[in-house]
Protein backbone atom coordinates (compact mmCIF):
# COMPACT_ATOMS: atom_id res chain seq x y z
CA UNK A 1 0.00 0.00 0.00
CA UNK A 2 1.18 3.28 -0.92
CA UNK A 3 1.68 5.43 2.79
CA UNK A 4 1.01 8.75 0.48
CA UNK A 5 -2.75 7.13 -0.12
CA UNK A 6 -3.54 6.19 3.70
CA UNK A 7 -5.02 8.87 6.51
CA UNK A 8 -2.33 10.94 8.04
CA UNK A 9 -3.30 9.82 11.32
CA UNK A 10 -2.48 6.16 13.50
CA UNK A 11 -5.62 3.84 12.43
CA UNK A 12 -7.67 3.00 15.10
CA UNK A 13 -9.22 -0.61 15.80
CA UNK A 14 -11.89 -1.25 13.39
CA UNK A 15 -15.78 -1.82 14.08
CA UNK A 16 -16.41 -5.36 15.49
CA UNK A 17 -19.44 -7.26 16.64
CA UNK A 18 -17.33 -8.32 19.71
CA UNK A 19 -18.76 -5.43 21.18
CA UNK A 20 -21.75 -6.45 23.05
CA UNK A 21 -24.76 -3.95 22.90
CA UNK A 22 -23.16 -2.29 19.44
CA UNK A 23 -25.09 -1.94 16.29
CA UNK A 24 -22.35 -4.32 14.69
CA UNK A 25 -23.30 -6.92 17.48
CA UNK A 26 -26.89 -6.72 16.86
CA UNK A 27 -26.48 -6.70 12.96
CA UNK A 28 -24.43 -9.59 12.76
CA UNK A 29 -26.41 -11.65 15.10
CA UNK A 30 -30.09 -10.45 13.81
CA UNK A 31 -30.28 -8.66 11.17
CA UNK A 32 -28.05 -10.79 8.80
CA UNK A 33 -30.33 -13.59 9.13
CA UNK A 34 -33.01 -11.43 9.48
CA UNK A 35 -32.18 -10.34 5.71
CA UNK A 36 -31.69 -13.97 4.54
CA UNK A 37 -34.75 -15.13 5.73
CA UNK A 38 -36.29 -12.05 4.11
CA UNK A 39 -34.18 -12.73 0.55
CA UNK A 40 -35.89 -16.79 0.75
CA UNK A 41 -39.23 -15.62 1.15
CA UNK A 42 -39.12 -13.15 -1.19
CA UNK A 43 -37.42 -15.72 -4.42
CA UNK A 44 -38.54 -18.67 -6.31
CA UNK A 45 -34.77 -20.08 -5.55
CA UNK A 46 -34.03 -23.97 -6.57
CA UNK A 47 -34.45 -26.62 -3.62
CA UNK A 48 -30.67 -27.03 -3.82
CA UNK A 49 -30.00 -22.66 -3.38
CA UNK A 50 -32.45 -22.60 -0.66
CA UNK A 51 -30.70 -25.25 1.26
CA UNK A 52 -27.35 -23.50 1.05
CA UNK A 53 -28.76 -20.36 2.19
CA UNK A 54 -30.17 -22.10 5.12
CA UNK A 55 -27.04 -23.46 5.70
CA UNK A 56 -26.38 -19.80 5.82
CA UNK A 57 -28.27 -18.75 8.05
CA UNK A 58 -27.69 -21.16 10.30
CA UNK A 59 -23.85 -20.41 10.48
CA UNK A 60 -23.91 -17.33 11.22
CA UNK A 61 -22.14 -16.17 14.24
CA UNK A 62 -20.53 -18.65 15.88
CA UNK A 63 -19.33 -21.17 12.94
CA UNK A 64 -15.99 -20.20 11.26
CA UNK A 65 -15.72 -17.99 7.84
CA UNK A 66 -14.54 -19.40 4.94
CA UNK A 67 -13.29 -19.52 1.06
CA UNK A 68 -15.89 -19.00 -1.52
CA UNK A 69 -16.79 -22.37 -3.27
CA UNK A 70 -17.82 -20.43 -6.36
CA UNK A 71 -16.27 -22.07 -9.23
CA UNK A 72 -15.18 -19.78 -12.14
CA UNK A 73 -16.81 -16.66 -10.41
CA UNK A 74 -15.27 -13.43 -11.96
CA UNK A 75 -14.03 -12.15 -8.02
CA UNK A 76 -12.54 -15.56 -6.90
CA UNK A 77 -9.42 -14.89 -6.54
CA UNK A 78 -9.98 -11.20 -4.97
CA UNK A 79 -11.88 -13.01 -2.45
CA UNK A 80 -9.49 -15.97 -1.87
CA UNK A 81 -6.68 -12.88 -0.60
CA UNK A 82 -9.44 -10.70 1.28
CA UNK A 83 -10.45 -13.67 3.33
CA UNK A 84 -6.82 -15.30 3.93
CA UNK A 85 -6.41 -13.26 7.29
CA UNK A 86 -9.85 -14.66 8.84
CA UNK A 87 -10.49 -18.30 7.92
CA UNK A 88 -9.98 -19.12 11.43
CA UNK A 89 -12.30 -17.09 13.18
CA UNK A 90 -16.37 -16.81 13.13
CA UNK A 91 -18.21 -13.87 12.39
CA UNK A 92 -18.30 -11.94 15.27
CA UNK A 93 -14.59 -11.75 15.33
CA UNK A 94 -14.06 -10.17 12.13
CA UNK A 95 -14.32 -6.59 10.97
CA UNK A 96 -18.19 -6.09 11.15
CA UNK A 97 -17.56 -4.13 7.43
CA UNK A 98 -16.26 -7.22 6.66
CA UNK A 99 -18.44 -9.43 7.92
CA UNK A 100 -21.27 -7.55 5.83
CA UNK A 101 -19.37 -7.74 2.65
CA UNK A 102 -18.83 -11.41 2.88
CA UNK A 103 -22.39 -11.81 4.08
CA UNK A 104 -23.84 -10.51 0.79
CA UNK A 105 -21.47 -12.38 -1.90
CA UNK A 106 -22.24 -15.36 0.53
CA UNK A 107 -25.87 -15.07 -0.70
CA UNK A 108 -25.00 -14.64 -4.24
CA UNK A 109 -22.62 -17.72 -3.54
CA UNK A 110 -25.46 -19.66 -2.37
CA UNK A 111 -27.92 -18.80 -5.24
CA UNK A 112 -25.82 -19.17 -7.52
CA UNK A 113 -25.40 -15.62 -9.20
CA UNK A 114 -22.32 -16.23 -11.43
CA UNK A 115 -23.06 -19.88 -12.47
CA UNK A 116 -24.74 -20.79 -15.42
CA UNK A 117 -28.53 -22.17 -14.97
CA UNK A 118 -31.87 -20.46 -13.70
CA UNK A 119 -30.65 -18.27 -11.20
CA UNK A 120 -27.37 -17.06 -13.31
CA UNK A 121 -27.63 -13.00 -13.01
CA UNK A 122 -30.31 -13.32 -10.51
CA UNK A 123 -30.77 -9.88 -8.42
CA UNK A 124 -31.79 -11.32 -5.36
CA UNK A 125 -33.20 -8.54 -4.19
CA UNK A 126 -35.23 -6.66 -7.08
CA UNK A 127 -38.54 -7.28 -5.68
CA UNK A 128 -37.75 -5.15 -2.94
CA UNK A 129 -35.71 -2.15 -6.12
CA UNK A 130 -39.28 -2.40 -7.70
CA UNK A 131 -40.96 -2.04 -4.44
CA UNK A 132 -38.96 1.00 -3.18
CA UNK A 133 -39.23 2.72 -6.71
CA UNK A 134 -43.54 2.70 -6.92
CA UNK A 135 -43.34 3.96 -3.26
CA UNK A 136 -41.22 6.98 -4.92
CA UNK A 137 -43.45 8.13 -6.98
CA UNK A 138 -44.53 11.31 -5.22
CA UNK A 139 -40.64 12.42 -4.76
CA UNK A 140 -40.36 12.07 -8.74
CA UNK A 141 -43.01 14.17 -9.15
CA UNK A 142 -42.03 16.33 -6.77
CA UNK A 143 -38.48 16.82 -8.22
CA UNK A 144 -38.77 16.26 -11.78
CA UNK A 145 -41.22 19.57 -11.06
CA UNK A 146 -38.64 21.72 -9.08
CA UNK A 147 -35.73 20.77 -12.05
CA UNK A 148 -38.56 21.76 -14.91
CA UNK A 149 -38.87 24.71 -13.46
CA UNK A 150 -35.49 25.57 -12.19
CA UNK A 151 -34.28 24.68 -16.07
CA UNK A 152 -37.34 27.01 -17.84
CA UNK A 153 -36.91 29.85 -15.39
CA UNK A 154 -35.85 32.95 -17.68
CA UNK A 155 -33.25 34.12 -15.42
CA UNK A 156 -30.83 31.84 -14.01
CA UNK A 157 -28.23 34.17 -11.74
CA UNK A 158 -25.51 32.67 -9.99
CA UNK A 159 -27.83 33.52 -6.52
CA UNK A 160 -30.76 30.97 -8.03
CA UNK A 161 -28.31 28.65 -9.14
CA UNK A 162 -26.84 28.22 -5.88
CA UNK A 163 -30.29 27.96 -3.99
CA UNK A 164 -31.02 25.33 -6.32
CA UNK A 165 -28.23 23.23 -6.07
CA UNK A 166 -27.84 23.47 -2.67
CA UNK A 167 -31.74 21.95 -2.26
CA UNK A 168 -30.34 19.01 -4.46
CA UNK A 169 -27.58 18.55 -2.41
CA UNK A 170 -29.65 18.39 0.66
CA UNK A 171 -32.66 16.12 -0.98
CA UNK A 172 -29.74 13.90 -2.49
CA UNK A 173 -28.19 13.43 1.03
CA UNK A 174 -31.33 12.59 2.23
CA UNK A 175 -32.27 9.95 -0.07
CA UNK A 176 -29.95 7.66 1.71
CA UNK A 177 -32.75 7.55 4.40
CA UNK A 178 -34.39 4.84 1.52
CA UNK A 179 -31.80 2.49 2.81
CA UNK A 180 -33.58 -1.52 2.59
CA UNK A 181 -30.52 -3.02 3.89
CA UNK A 182 -32.06 -1.45 7.00
CA UNK A 183 -35.78 -0.91 6.66
CA UNK A 184 -37.94 -2.67 3.89
CA UNK A 185 -40.27 -1.19 2.15
CA UNK A 186 -43.25 -1.58 4.18
CA UNK A 187 -41.60 -0.77 7.60
CA UNK A 188 -41.97 3.13 8.98
CA UNK A 189 -38.02 5.12 8.68
CA UNK A 190 -37.33 8.56 9.63
CA UNK A 191 -38.15 10.83 6.26
CA UNK A 192 -36.88 14.24 6.84
CA UNK A 193 -38.85 15.53 3.23
CA UNK A 194 -38.91 19.43 4.34
CA UNK A 195 -36.13 21.67 4.07
CA UNK A 196 -36.03 22.17 7.58
CA UNK A 197 -36.13 19.23 8.98
CA UNK A 198 -33.28 18.30 6.51
CA UNK A 199 -30.61 21.37 7.70
CA UNK A 200 -31.87 20.44 11.76
CA UNK A 201 -30.28 17.53 11.34
CA UNK A 202 -27.26 17.49 9.46
CA UNK A 203 -24.73 17.36 12.00
CA UNK A 204 -22.27 18.88 9.28
CA UNK A 205 -23.72 20.98 6.32
CA UNK A 206 -21.18 22.35 4.28
CA UNK A 207 -24.05 21.92 0.83
CA UNK A 208 -23.67 25.64 0.40
CA UNK A 209 -19.84 25.47 0.26
CA UNK A 210 -20.03 22.53 -1.89
CA UNK A 211 -22.14 24.42 -4.06
CA UNK A 212 -19.81 27.24 -4.67
CA UNK A 213 -17.13 25.07 -5.47
CA UNK A 214 -19.42 23.70 -8.48
CA UNK A 215 -20.44 27.21 -9.53
CA UNK A 216 -16.99 28.78 -8.75
CA UNK A 217 -15.51 25.98 -11.54
CA UNK A 218 -18.24 25.73 -13.84
CA UNK A 219 -18.10 24.04 -16.27
CA UNK A 220 -16.92 21.25 -14.13
CA UNK A 221 -14.87 18.96 -16.54
CA UNK A 222 -15.62 15.68 -14.70
CA UNK A 223 -17.49 15.09 -11.86
CA UNK A 224 -18.25 11.24 -10.31
CA UNK A 225 -20.83 10.30 -8.25
CA UNK A 226 -19.99 6.48 -6.55
CA UNK A 227 -23.69 5.60 -6.00
CA UNK A 228 -26.00 3.54 -3.08
CA UNK A 229 -28.88 2.79 -2.79
CA UNK A 230 -31.98 2.71 -5.48
CA UNK A 231 -35.20 4.13 -4.94
CA UNK A 232 -35.22 7.63 -2.92
CA UNK A 233 -31.50 7.60 -3.11
CA UNK A 234 -31.04 7.12 -6.80
CA UNK A 235 -33.80 9.74 -7.31
CA UNK A 236 -32.22 12.16 -5.73
CA UNK A 237 -28.79 11.60 -7.17
CA UNK A 238 -30.11 11.27 -10.77
CA UNK A 239 -32.11 14.30 -10.19
CA UNK A 240 -28.35 16.47 -8.73
CA UNK A 241 -26.68 14.93 -11.83
CA UNK A 242 -29.61 15.69 -14.43
CA UNK A 243 -29.11 20.03 -12.99
CA UNK A 244 -25.46 19.90 -13.45
CA UNK A 245 -25.61 18.53 -16.92
CA UNK A 246 -28.39 20.99 -18.34
CA UNK A 247 -27.71 23.98 -16.01
CA UNK A 248 -23.80 23.69 -18.20
CA UNK A 249 -22.29 22.97 -14.60
CA UNK A 250 -20.70 19.78 -15.36
CA UNK A 251 -19.37 18.45 -18.74
CA UNK A 252 -19.30 15.15 -17.58
CA UNK A 253 -20.58 13.11 -15.13
CA UNK A 254 -19.75 9.18 -14.51
CA UNK A 255 -21.84 7.22 -11.97
CA UNK A 256 -20.05 4.58 -10.30
CA UNK A 257 -22.26 1.78 -10.04
CA UNK A 258 -21.80 -2.17 -8.62
CA UNK A 259 -21.35 -4.96 -10.76
CA UNK A 260 -23.59 -7.23 -9.07
CA UNK A 261 -25.97 -7.51 -6.27
CA UNK A 262 -24.26 -6.14 -2.47
CA UNK A 263 -26.51 -5.03 0.69
CA UNK A 264 -30.42 -5.01 -0.94
CA UNK A 265 -31.18 -1.92 -2.59
CA UNK A 266 -27.51 -0.86 -3.76
CA UNK A 267 -27.51 0.20 -7.38
CA UNK A 268 -26.49 -1.79 -10.23
CA UNK A 269 -25.75 -0.25 -13.66
CA UNK A 270 -28.83 -2.16 -14.59
CA UNK A 271 -30.99 -0.64 -12.12
CA UNK A 272 -30.35 3.32 -13.19
CA UNK A 273 -32.06 2.67 -17.02
CA UNK A 274 -35.27 1.17 -15.74
CA UNK A 275 -35.68 4.31 -12.97
CA UNK A 276 -35.18 6.59 -15.95
CA UNK A 277 -37.88 4.79 -18.25
CA UNK A 278 -40.09 4.89 -14.35
CA UNK A 279 -40.01 8.72 -14.77
CA UNK A 280 -41.04 8.47 -18.62
CA UNK A 281 -43.98 6.12 -17.92
CA UNK A 282 -45.52 8.37 -15.31
CA UNK A 283 -48.13 10.32 -16.59
CA UNK A 284 -46.43 14.11 -15.71
CA UNK A 285 -44.60 16.01 -18.22
CA UNK A 286 -42.30 17.07 -15.20
CA UNK A 287 -41.31 13.75 -14.99
CA UNK A 288 -41.30 12.87 -18.40
CA UNK A 289 -38.86 15.97 -19.51
CA UNK A 290 -36.17 14.30 -17.02
CA UNK A 291 -36.43 10.88 -18.25
CA UNK A 292 -35.76 12.85 -21.86
CA UNK A 293 -33.01 14.77 -20.67
CA UNK A 294 -31.14 12.34 -19.26
CA UNK A 295 -31.97 9.65 -22.13
CA UNK A 296 -30.24 12.64 -24.34
CA UNK A 297 -27.58 12.87 -21.57
CA UNK A 298 -26.68 9.59 -22.37
CA UNK A 299 -26.59 9.32 -25.72
CA UNK A 300 -24.28 12.28 -26.22
CA UNK A 301 -21.90 10.40 -23.89
CA UNK A 302 -22.04 13.11 -21.15
CA UNK A 303 -24.02 11.09 -18.70
CA UNK A 304 -21.88 7.51 -18.43
CA UNK A 305 -21.93 4.48 -15.97
CA UNK A 306 -19.25 2.44 -14.39
CA UNK A 307 -18.49 -0.49 -12.58
CA UNK A 308 -16.00 -2.27 -10.94
CA UNK A 309 -15.52 -4.81 -8.33
CA UNK A 310 -13.93 -2.53 -5.63
CA UNK A 311 -17.24 -1.35 -5.30
CA UNK A 312 -18.10 -5.06 -3.79
CA UNK A 313 -15.34 -5.51 -2.18
CA UNK A 314 -14.74 -4.88 1.95
CA UNK A 315 -11.57 -2.96 1.45
CA UNK A 316 -11.23 0.52 2.48
CA UNK A 317 -11.13 3.26 0.38
CA UNK A 318 -6.85 4.08 0.75
CA UNK A 319 -6.48 0.68 -0.55
CA UNK A 320 -8.33 1.30 -3.58
CA UNK A 321 -6.35 -0.40 -6.58
CA UNK A 322 -4.25 1.87 -9.35
CA UNK A 323 -6.88 1.53 -11.81
CA UNK A 324 -9.49 3.00 -9.51
CA UNK A 325 -7.08 5.53 -8.23
CA UNK A 326 -6.08 6.62 -11.66
CA UNK A 327 -9.35 7.15 -12.67
CA UNK A 328 -10.75 9.47 -9.62
CA UNK A 329 -7.65 11.59 -9.73
CA UNK A 330 -8.95 13.30 -13.35
CA UNK A 331 -12.02 13.90 -11.58
CA UNK A 332 -13.28 17.33 -10.82
CA UNK A 333 -15.31 16.09 -7.98
CA UNK A 334 -16.21 12.97 -6.60
CA UNK A 335 -19.46 12.56 -4.53
CA UNK A 336 -19.43 9.56 -2.31
CA UNK A 337 -23.22 8.92 -1.49
CA UNK A 338 -24.55 7.13 1.41
CA UNK A 339 -23.51 5.23 4.87
CA UNK A 340 -21.33 2.20 3.14
CA UNK A 341 -19.32 4.47 0.87
CA UNK A 342 -18.39 6.83 4.36
CA UNK A 343 -17.43 3.49 6.04
CA UNK A 344 -15.07 2.83 3.50
CA UNK A 345 -14.13 6.56 3.34
CA UNK A 346 -12.82 6.24 6.70
CA UNK A 347 -12.12 3.17 7.33
CA UNK A 348 -15.17 1.69 9.80
CA UNK A 349 -12.94 2.12 12.57
CA UNK A 350 -13.26 3.80 16.00
CA UNK A 351 -12.27 7.42 15.26
CA UNK A 352 -12.98 9.65 17.62
CA UNK A 353 -15.53 12.15 16.15
CA UNK A 354 -13.80 15.16 16.56
CA UNK A 355 -11.27 13.49 14.42
CA UNK A 356 -10.72 16.54 11.50
CA UNK A 357 -12.07 14.96 8.44
CA UNK A 358 -9.00 16.75 6.34
CA UNK A 359 -6.73 14.23 8.05
CA UNK A 360 -8.79 10.92 7.50
CA UNK A 361 -10.10 11.32 3.91
CA UNK A 362 -7.43 13.22 2.61
CA UNK A 363 -5.79 10.54 0.78
CA UNK A 364 -8.68 10.62 -1.54
CA UNK A 365 -6.67 11.98 -5.05
CA UNK A 366 -9.43 14.48 -5.80
CA UNK A 367 -12.27 17.12 -4.56
CA UNK A 368 -14.50 15.02 -2.19
CA UNK A 369 -17.79 15.34 -0.73
CA UNK A 370 -19.57 12.85 1.14
CA UNK A 371 -23.34 12.90 1.51
CA UNK A 372 -24.50 10.39 4.07
CA UNK A 373 -26.97 9.08 6.67
CA UNK A 374 -25.69 8.12 10.31
CA UNK A 375 -26.28 4.55 10.07
CA UNK A 376 -23.26 2.80 11.47
CA UNK A 377 -21.14 3.72 14.61
CA UNK A 378 -18.94 5.90 13.09
CA UNK A 379 -18.30 9.68 12.20
CA UNK A 380 -15.73 12.37 11.89
CA UNK A 381 -14.89 15.72 11.25
CA UNK A 382 -17.65 16.97 14.23
CA UNK A 383 -16.78 20.09 16.44
CA UNK A 384 -15.54 18.81 19.53
CA UNK A 385 -18.21 18.78 21.93
CA UNK A 386 -20.58 17.86 19.24
CA UNK A 387 -20.82 14.23 20.06
CA UNK A 388 -21.50 14.71 24.00
CA UNK A 389 -24.36 17.12 22.98
CA UNK A 390 -25.73 13.69 20.85
CA UNK A 391 -25.73 11.64 22.86
CA UNK A 392 -27.47 13.58 25.51
CA UNK A 393 -30.44 14.16 23.20
CA UNK A 394 -30.40 11.50 21.28
CA UNK A 395 -28.91 7.75 22.30
CA UNK A 396 -29.10 6.70 18.76
CA UNK A 397 -27.86 9.35 16.79
CA UNK A 398 -25.14 7.16 14.77
CA UNK A 399 -27.28 4.54 13.75
CA UNK A 400 -31.15 5.49 13.75
CA UNK A 401 -30.88 7.37 10.39
CA UNK A 402 -32.38 10.60 11.76
CA UNK A 403 -28.90 12.23 11.61
CA UNK A 404 -26.94 13.16 8.65
CA UNK A 405 -23.74 15.00 7.42
CA UNK A 406 -22.75 16.94 4.34
CA UNK A 407 -18.55 17.11 4.42
CA UNK A 408 -16.64 18.55 1.68
CA UNK A 409 -12.08 18.64 1.06
CA UNK A 410 -11.87 20.91 -1.84
CA UNK A 411 -8.70 19.49 -2.72
CA UNK A 412 -6.32 16.42 -1.62
CA UNK A 413 -4.06 16.80 1.46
Amino acid sequence: MNPIRTPKLPLPPPLSGQVKNSFAHLTITERIPRIGRETLAENQFPPEAVERLEALIAEIPAQAVRRLQDPGAPDLTEWDAYLQPYLNAHWLEIPWFFAEEYFYRRILEASRYFQPGVTWKLDPFASQKSKILRASESAILALGGMLDRALTAERQNRQAQQEILYHLLLRSAWGNQGDLSIWSVEEERPDHDQIDSQEAHLLINQAAELAVFILDGKPLARVDLILDNCGPELIGDLGLVDYLLSAGLAQSVHLHAKPHPTYVSDVLIKDIQPTIEHFNSLPDSHAQAWAHRLTGQIAQGKLQFKQDFFWNSPLSFWEMPERIHQEMSTASLVISKGDANYRRLVGDLYWDPATPFADVVGYFPAPLAALRVLKAEVVVGLPPDKAGEMEQADTDWLINGKWGVIQFLPQAM
